[in-house]
């Protein structure tokens, strides 16, 4: 349980960190309160199969990110409004829990399309 624990602790703060994404707009990508998340950390909860799946989506989300814009680039994209997303931020579809909204929109990037 303890590699659970420091293992979870670490995706989190790599993701905080790297896409520059505030406890509330994890916790909301993550489908959960930031009460969850604090649980995670400290080991109080372990992530259920349902979250680690969602975790896993949210990493390979940010492994595309990575392969498809610099370092810098990540967190100006995701805040910046998207005509493929109606107008909203890639932020505002993860802290809604929509990370497929926001691979489409990597995807529609990544064959050319402006958005």
């Amino acid at each position: 349980m303890a590699t659970v624990e420091r293992t979870t602790d670490r995706v989190l703060h790599q993701l905080e960190h790297d896409l520059q994404l505030s406890a509330d707009e994890l916790a909301g990508a993550l489908g959960g309160p930031v009460r969850t998340l604090e649980g995670w950390r400290l080991g109080e909860i372990v992530p259920g199969t349902a979250d680690r799946t969602r975790l896993g989506e949210l990493e390979a989300l940010h492994r595309h990110l990575c392969r498809t814009l610099m370092p810098e680039g990540v967190p100006l994209w995701l805040r910046a409004t998207s005509r493929y997303l109606a107008g909203a931020t890639p932020v505002d579809m993860l802290r809604g829990g929509q990370i497929e909204r926001v691979e489409a929109a990597l995807e529609a990037l990544d064959s050319g399309f402006f958005v």
